[in-house]
């Protein structure tokens, strides 16, 4: 998970550096970067896990579906509530975020956050 620990801690690096007023980020741009960033994150732990249990690289899911279906198939038989979590954070981080760039208030995006890094723990 080393490589997807380091994607998360960039996106935080991208918004340490974003001004704050009145709790909302005033620059959308490098929000969007960040949760983009974190996003990837997610889905760098699933493929580590994935490749740790023997899937070949080659056969890594390519798609949001395909994520999910791994995660029922691999992963969630262990923790149900994984898929939940998933679907949360992609439509948090990935949807809100970096696509729509609806996310402003400082405390939510480091609540999704925090949230990205304990998926990422417990995919360990």
């Amino acid at each position: 998970m080393k490589e997807a620990i380091r994607y998360l801690n960039n996106a935080k690096e991208i918004l340490k550096y974003t001004p704050v007023e009145e709790g909302n980020y005033i620059d959308i741009k490098p929000v969007r970067e960040a949760c983009g960033t974190a996003y990837l994150a997610l889905l760098m732990a699933i493929d580590e896990y994935l490749l740790k249990i023997g899937i070949k690289q080659d056969r890594l899911p390519t798609s949001v579906d395909g994520y999910r279906r791994a995660l029922q198939r691999y992963i969630s038989i262990h923790n149900g509530k994984l898929l939940r979590s998933f679907d949360a954070l992609y439509n948090e981080l990935h949807i809100a975020g970096h696509y729509r760039g609806l996310l402003r208030e400082a405390s939510v995006v480091k609540e999704v956050f925090k949230s990205a890094k304990a998926f990422i723990e417990k995919i360990k």
